[in-house]
This record gives structure tokens, C-alpha cells and sequence, in this order.
């Protein structure tokens, strides 16, 4: 029957409180949760309605820098392009000069065809050479007419004597004997006393002995003397005599360039 007395209901209404107060802290955590849901919806849609209300001025932020950034490209693309030219307008000078000493360097081969030494003078056998000329000594005697002929049947002509390293050399070239005459290629058969060579040309100076020339006795023609009976030397070795004594003789080949090497047989 005690239990059944009033004092046993304090103990009854603290149980229920105890029991309803357990799952508070839950319920504060849900509580929260969904307020900062709620705040985090509302700023979402507060920035959104902003940047709503305000298309135009973020547009017009992103046309300026659009813009400057295309004046920035166009700005380097020009720059890039005089740059270019510049280095265009210098490769062209630079190839003009090129072209320009090719075509010096190429001119003298175009037009100056290779040089090549010439081919050394080779006298056929019993001619002898000086300078640039073939000398032929004659065993054979003949008037001075019949010489010009038969040197040149050979290419030849009487020898011409200009100078007197020319004149040493065939002096010394003719045998030593009691009266060694030799016709050479100078006469004055055309006009007395006016002497010239069998190519036309007129005589300047030579080597004539003292008294010489003299035309004694229509000595129209001229020879060389080599002998053992009076002392001679060749700067005074010519004399005259008429053209139809029978004498050996000297013949001359030039051998310049061009010329046949060649003497007709």
C-alpha cells in the first residue's frame, strides 16, 4: 500500500524528463545544419540575383579586356611584321650583291677563254733555234734568187738580222774557212743603194764591214763573210755582191705563236 502514495510522482515526472532530454544535442545539430543550409541558399541566390541585376557591367569589363588584349596582339603583329620587312628589304640587298661579284667573277671566264703556257719551239732536225725563230744552214750553194726560193719552199726566208745577239748567234753558227760566204735576206735590187729586207721592210743600221756596202759591179745582194785569211767579226761581216754568185745561204722560220712547227720537206 505504500506504494501507492503521492510522494512516489516526483520520482515518475523526473524519469520522463530525463528520457525526452536525451536526444536534444541531435536535434540542435539537424537545427543548425538546416540554418546554415538556409543561409548558404540565400547567398547563393543574392550573388546570383546580383550578378543578374548587373549583366551589363560585368559584359562591358570583359569587352575592355578583350579589347586590350587584341590591341596588345594587334600591336606585336605589326611590330612583327615591319620587322620582317626590314629583314626582307636586307636579304634582297644582300642577294643583289652576291648576284652582282658572281657575275664579276664570272665575266672573265665567259669572256677570257683559259690560258695555257705554250708549248716550247722544237726545231726539226739541222734547224736551230733563237728566240722565236728556226735557222737552217745551207750546204748547198745557189744564186740569191734561188735561196728565196728554196727557203721559202721550206716556210721560210732568207734570214732577216735585226739585231746583234741575232747576228753574234749566226756568226757562230758558220764554219770557219777561206772565204765562207752565205747569202742572207737583204738586197737593194728594187732601188740601188735603198736596202731592204725580202718582207719589204727597209734596213736600219747592220753590220757591214768598213767600205761596205759598195755596188761594185751590180752587188745588189747581201751575204755574210767567215774566214781564216782576215781577221773578222760578225758586227763586221756583210758585204754585197751580185745576186748570181753561187753561195750557200741562211734560212729563217718564225715560230710564234700559231705557227707550224712543221718544215715542208
Amino acid at each position: 500500500m505504500e506504494l501507492q502514495r503521492p510522494q512516489a510522482h516526483p520520482i515518475s515526472s523526473v524519469r520522463p524528463a530525463s528520457r525526452l532530454s536525451g536526444p536534444g544535442p541531435y536535434r540542435l545539430a539537424t537545427i543548425c545544419l538546416a540554418t546554415l543550409c538556409a543561409i548558404l541558399l540565400i547567398s547563393i541566390i543574392a550573388v546570383s540575383a546580383h550578378y543578374k541585376n548587373k549583366p551589363q557591367g560585368g559584359g562591358e569589363v570583359t569587352t575592355e579586356i578583350q579589347k586590350q588584349t587584341q590591341g596588345a596582339n594587334v600591336s606585336a603583329l605589326t611590330a612583327t611584321i615591319q620587322k620582317l620587312q626590314q629583314e626582307k628589304v636586307q636579304l634582297q640587298r644582300e642577294r643583289d650583291e652576291l648576284l652582282a661579284k658572281l657575275a664579276a667573277t664570272k665575266a672573265p671566264v665567259v669572256i677570257k677563254p683559259t690560258q695555257t703556257a705554250p708549248a716550247p719551239i722544237v726545231c726539226p732536225m739541222d734547224w736551230h733555234l733563237f728566240n722565236n725563230s728556226c735557222y737552217f744552214i745551207s750546204r748547198i750553194s745557189r744564186d740569191w734568187p734561188e735561196s728565196q726560193s728554196f727557203c721559202q719552199s721550206k716556210g721560210a726566208h732568207l734570214a732577216i738580222i735585226h739585231t746583234a745577239e741575232e747576228q753574234q748567234f749566226l756568226w757562230d753558227l758558220l764554219p770557219r774557212g777561206h772565204w765562207n760566204a752565205y747569202w742572207f735576206g737583204i738586197t737593194d735590187s728594187h732601188t740601188e743603194d735603198q736596202w731592204k729586207w725580202v718582207d719589204g721592210t727597209p734596213l736600219v743600221g747592220g753590220f757591214w764591214e768598213v767600205g761596205e756596202p759598195n755596188n761594185h759591179i751590180d752587188e745588189d745582194c747581201g751575204y755574210i763573210v767567215k774566214t781564216r785569211v782576215l781577221e773578222r767579226v760578225a758586227i763586221r761581216s756583210w758585204y754585197d755582191a751580185p745576186c748570181t754568185m753561187n753561195w750557200p745561204y741562211i734560212c729563217e722560220k718564225e715560230m710564234g705563236p700559231g705557227a707550224s712547227t712543221a718544215i715542208p720537206h
